[in-house]
């Protein structure tokens, strides 16, 4: 989103040239640079303004007293530029708090619009950086957000920090310092996208990869309980039909071991008395017949 759509967003086209903006402003360069020439109010243009608003419920006095604190907003945002989101968003949101500042702004009790209004631009700010810098939250309760940005400000280059460092924070801030490292740990993560970028080689090093699994997919779950059926009860079924020699040879033959090395011909022709040739012809028959009892659960 373009700083120029909170510009906009403040007051027509017309009332932005008569208060010092000229030309389109096409980026964000080109917005502070307008913002900067902006003329600034004395205190008794200010107070004037206020009670126009307050009492008057005058739309022109509230504009000119936002548009002549944008410069305020372009500065306090250039201080949360090392989150790595957009200098133009942070802005944004910055006017929005600019412009409840107003709203609420009360000229008698003593104190200057730019004072009073630091405060919403900076809870704007922040409510947008804890919202988008990661997927995932990073402070959800009132102690965890002031955590989190003394945290960037204690902090000095990539380095963790020294134990010395987190009791001397934890007893600034009045936490726990369990706190502080998990919040430290928490910083220094990054968002990792599941899908990789393009469609190259590259794809089957990303999370999806290898976090996927379609085993609770709905027809790989049906496929798992029919084949757990296959084995249980359609081969007890099938080996039922049999009779006793058969059964005998089917099971020492194929069932008897895990790994598949079952009994040789040779083995149970000793054991029945018969040929190996015998053996395999009624192993082949009870097979056959064991294959159409399982037809019904296949």
């Amino acid at each position: 989103m373009k700083a120029v759509s909170a510009s906009t967003a403040l007051v027509p086209n017309s009332n932005m040239l008569a208060l010092g903006f000229s030309g389109a402003l096409g980026n964000i360069d080109a917005y502070i640079s307008a913002v900067n020439r902006l003329p600034m109010l004395t205190h008794e243009e200010e107070m004037s303004l206020a009670r126009r608003l307050r009492d008057e419920n005058d739309l022109g006095a509230a504009q000119k007293l936002v548009l002549s604190h944008l410069r305020l907003v372009v500065s306090i945002a250039r201080g949360y530029l090392g989150y790595g989101l957009p200098h133009a968003d942070l802005i944004q949101e910055g006017n929005i708090g600019l412009m409840k500042a107003v709203k609420r702004f009360d000229p008698d009790q003593g104190v200057r619009l730019v004072s009073y209004s630091m405060h919403w631009i900076k809870a704007e700010m922040h409510e947008y950086i804890l919202k988008n810098w990661r997927l995932v939250k990073v402070a959800t309760t009132k102690a965890q957000r002031k955590l989190f940005f003394n945290l960037r400000s204690h902090k000095t280059g990539l380095d963790s920090m020294t134990p010395d460092q987190v009791d001397e924070l934890a007893k600034t801030l009045n936490v726990k310092r369990e706190e502080v490292i998990e919040m430290e740990t928490r910083l220094s993560g990054r968002d990792i996208a599941l899908e990789a970028p393009t469609d190259d080689e590259d794809d089957k090093f990303a999370p999806i990869a290898y976090l996927s699994s379609d085993m609770q997919e709905p027809t790989k779950v049906l496929e798992s309980q029919q084949f757990d059926r296959l084995q249980t009860e359609g081969l007890s079924n099938a080996l039922g039909k049999l009779d006793a020699r058969s059964r005998r040879i089917v099971e020492a033959r194929w069932l008897a071991n895990d790994d598949g090395s079952g009994a040789t011909l040779h083995e149970l022709a000793d054991e029945f008395g018969v040929s190996a040739e015998r053996i395999r012809q009624i192993e082949a028959v009870a097979l056959k017949k064991m294959k159409g009892s399982l037809t019904a659960y296949a």
